[in-house]
């Protein structure tokens, strides 16, 4: 992990751009986290549209998070920022473009293109990033995940036993595969949901919240569509976070 800039935010938060290989990413810490008081640590999810157009709504979340007393950070996802296009998933997210603007099912063919590659290729670059970031002495962890590609935290959820919570936003297309996966998660989970979410298919959320494994998950719906979402939902996130990391 190298730290390729650094700088001290208003409100104290020590914001680090680093790398870790190829992959950029983000790591932001509160001015309270040191060596004798590390601080638990959330994983920042986004969708694939590239950390430099995702940083306000990000830093906006990070900034949140640290006035709790977490660390979080975020990498670049496979195929978006500078990293090297991906002309699969641009092919995949063209046809899914084609279907619903025309008004088509989108099929399993569609979904799994999109998704599939990008969990396969996602889930083992977070958790090298993990492996990095838990060896810096002001994070002790627990770990969460926070929103994102839905299909990403499943996967996460599953295979990584250091994340012992997480926070999904149900707003993109599931493969049926991960239904699966889904029944396998076990850890606490707080899932958003907007209720007349355009891009998203309701039922299909509902049936996943469903096929969760997980003894304690709740599940947070609001009116709108995706870009509605209530300024409350952070604070009851930020909530579930601290009941279950601290």
């Amino acid at each position: 992990m190298h730290v390729t800039s650094e700088q001290r935010l208003d409100d104290g938060v020590l914001e680090r751009e680093f790398t870790l290989g190829e992959i950029p990413g983000i790591l932001w810490t509160p001015a309270s986290a040191s060596a004798s008081t590390p601080v638990p640590l959330i994983l920042l999810g986004h969708p694939p549209l590239g950390l430099r157009k995702m940083y306000p709504r990000l830093v906006a979340r990070a900034r949140h998070s640290a006035a709790d007393g977490f660390a979080t950070a975020t990498i670049e996802l496979p195929g978006s920022g500078d990293r090297p296009r991906w002309p699969a998933a641009e092919q995949a997210r063209a046809d899914l473009r084609r279907a619903m603007a025309a008004g088509e099912p989108v099929s399993d063919e569609i979904v799994d293109a999109l998704t599939l590659p990008l969990v396969k290729k996602a889930v083992p670059e977070w958790q090298a990033a993990l492996d990095a970031l838990l060896s810096l002495p002001e994070i002790g962890g627990p770990v969460g995940y926070s929103g994102g590609v839905i299909s990403i935290g499943i996967r996460l959820a599953v295979v990584e036993p250091r994340i012992s919570a997480a926070v999904l936003f149900a707003g993109s297309f599931v493969p049926r595969a991960l239904f699966e996966e889904a029944r396998q998660v076990t850890i606490p989970l707080h899932v958003l949901l907007q209720w007349d979410d355009e891009g998203n298919d309701r039922q299909a959320a509902l049936d996943l919240f469903d096929a969760f494994g997980s003894k304690e998950k709740s599940l947070h719906a609001n009116m709108g569509g995706h870009t509605g979402v209530p300024h409350f939902v952070g604070d009851a996130a930020a909530q579930f976070f601290t009941r279950h990391l601290k």
